[in-house]
This record gives C-alpha cells, structure tokens and sequence, in this order.
C-alpha cells in the first residue's frame, strides 16, 4: 500500500513537527508513502484530488497549518480545506487523514503538531489508515475515479 502525504509548507516550521508525526505513524503500520509540498492549506484538497485519478494511493493524508490572523482569511482557508477534503472524502470515497491545524497562535500550533504533545499529524496518519482498514473490512478496492 501506498500512502500520499499532501504538505503545505505555509509555516514550514510546524508542517516539519506533522510530518515528523505522520512518518513515525507510518512507518510504525509498515506503509509505504510518497510526500507533495503545495503552496498552503488551501491546495490540499486540489492535490489530493489530481492524485486520486493517478489511482496509485490507497490513501491522503493532509498536513498544514493556519494561524488565526483575525480576518476573515483564516475563517475562509479553515472552513473551506476541512469542506473540501470532507468532499473529498465522502463523495469520493477517499481514505484521508486530515492533520491542517487551525491555530489561534503560532504557539499552540506547535503543542498541537509536537509528536510528545498533540501529534496532529500521527492522528492523521492513524485516521487515514483506520480508514483503509475499514475499507479494506468491507471488501472494497480504491475509489474508481
């Protein structure tokens, strides 16, 4: 099995901790995976959903960070990642672990992208995996694009 890590690298500082995460979780479950850098949070669903048609992955993990600025910009950049990867997901049957971080500072971001604190992006990975398992229980095969 292959996995496709998706990375926005908008606070590269903090993807590194939610990758860090992700290839512990990974590696732990003996999955292979392949790594993509996009701009920022917003391309994730984008990339994710060029990849499916490729028909190589058995499944996404999607990994950034948004920092609360206090416009309208953050709300817009969260809500629409979360929707879109949730489109993703349920219309297209893709097994995806979501790991964006919604932070209300810089700070928190890191607890929560810490592997010893939150492990936001080892949570992704384990969420992307217990979903291939669950497909997998079911009988089904990779989502026919």
């Amino acid at each position: 099995m292959t996995i496709l890590m998706v990375e926005s690298h908008y606070h590269a500082n903090i993807t590194d901790m939610l990758v860090d995460g992700a290839t512990a979780a990974l590696d732990k479950g003996g999955m292979e995976f392949e790594r993509v850098s996009v701009p920022g949070a917003l391309e994730i669903p984008a990339a994710i959903a060029l990849a499916a048609r490729a028909q190589r992955f058995d499944g996404f993990i999607a990994l950034g960070t948004v920092i609360q600025s206090g416009t309208m910009h953050f709300e817009i950049i969260t809500r629409e990642s979360a929707h879109g990867l949730m489109r993703l997901s349920a219309d297209h049957a893709l097994c995806i672990g979501n790991g964006i971080i919604a932070a209300v500072s810089e700070d928190e971001a890191q607890r929560m992208a810490d592997v010893t604190m939150g492990d936001a992006g080892g949570d992704a990975a384990r969420a992307c995996l217990a979903l291939i398992s669950w497909r997998e229980r079911l009988g089904l095969m990779r989502a026919p694009q």
